[in-house]
């Protein structure tokens, strides 16, 4: 190749990474480095290891949500009963443990019952013909109404058997000095980045949420790739369940109310597009720092949480309207 030609062409990829579409899709990183930058200016206490690893551990359970939630998006679906998954899942374990089931019984069932779940709302959708909205409020609103009379309405304590000992340690553990919710959610992250990147799963689900109808057509199962996405989004939620029982020793009927929207605002933040069918399961995991590092900034800004809910409505709003734009 000649120089001119080399030239020409370092020319062009370079062009292209500063592009205007270059920064649009880099604008969940840059709007996180610029919350972290001006957060640090405002409160020094924000870079101490000991709020970053904070951080860190309060994001994981959104962050593994959110994976779930990516899934069930990429197909142009959408899932409301994450939360209540996450309750009622947390309450199975809590009660196993109270009756000094051991962890290697009680982890597995809980993620086995939340990949049942979801599962259960795949079917209703790709079965029934429901919409996804629809299937999952209804689903949403009967496992949150399981879950108050499965607990009569009272936290379940672990109790305080070697099995819960054990058990505390998936939300209060350390490995090599970081919290092991932290690991959970790298290899969460890790496992997904893999399925939809380099297996045929990975691209039917892309497929599905780009054209159902052409992926139906080309001989691809819709219906199962439907229900795998949404077992798959129960599996998490259980597993995010497991990790707040653990880390508060109880299971509380209240648990995960209004996590969805968290998970939901990851996703969106991160460029995933509601419309389906386009987006990286790394910009969720930006999305999700953006929700926790926000969280932070606001409590340690002594902002009330009445204008947090604000605060953080509005950046939502912004990055909808950000992607709809570079959606054109």
């Amino acid at each position: 190749m000649s120089t001119q030609a080399m030239n020409a062409k370092t020319t062009s990829e370079t062009s292209r990474w500063f592009s205007k579409q270059w920064w649009l899709e880099q604008k969940a990183l840059i709007a996180l480095l610029i919350l972290i930058v001006v957060v640090s200016v405002l409160n020094p206490n924000f870079f101490t290891v000991d709020n970053l690893l904070n951080i860190l551990r309060q994001t994981s359970v959104n962050a593994i949500m959110a994976v779930g939630m990516t899934l069930v998006i990429l197909t142009a679906g959408i899932d409301l009963s994450v939360g209540s998954v996450l309750a009622l899942c947390g309450a199975f374990a809590a009660a196993m443990l109270g009756h000094e089931l051991s962890i290697f019984i009680t982890v597995p069932a809980v993620l086995i019952a939340g990949a049942l779940l979801g599962g259960v709302s795949g079917v209703i959708i790709a079965k029934g013909r429901v919409q996804a909205f629809i299937a999952t409020l209804v689903t949403m609103t009967l496992l949150r109404g399981a879950t108050l009379v499965f607990t009569d309405g009272r936290p379940i304590s672990t109790g305080f058997s070697d099995a819960s000992d054990a058990f505390a340690w998936f939300g209060t553990g350390y490995m090599f000095g970081i919290p092991v919710p932290v690991w959970l959610m790298v290899v969460v992250f890790a496992a997904a980045w893999y399925l939809l990147n380099h297996t045929r799963i990975g691209r039917y689900i892309y497929a599905l949420g780009g054209n159902e109808a052409a992926t139906s057509l080309s001989g691809i199962n819709v219906d199962r790739i439907k229900i795998i996405v949404y077992a798959a989004c129960g599996f998490l939620s259980a597993l995010a369940g497991i990790i707040v029982t653990s880390r508060l020793s109880s299971a509380q009927p209240t648990a995960g109310s209004g996590y969805e929207l968290d998970a939901i605002a990851a996703v969106v933040l991160g460029g995933t597009s509601l419309a389906g069918g386009k987006g990286r399961i790394s910009g969720t995991l930006i999305g999700a720092f953006i929700i926790g590092f926000l969280n932070n900034a606001l409590n340690l800004l002594d902002v009330s949480s009445y204008y947090q809910m604000i605060v953080k409505a509005t950046v939502i709003l912004l990055a909808v309207l950000i992607d709809h734009k570079s959606g054109k």
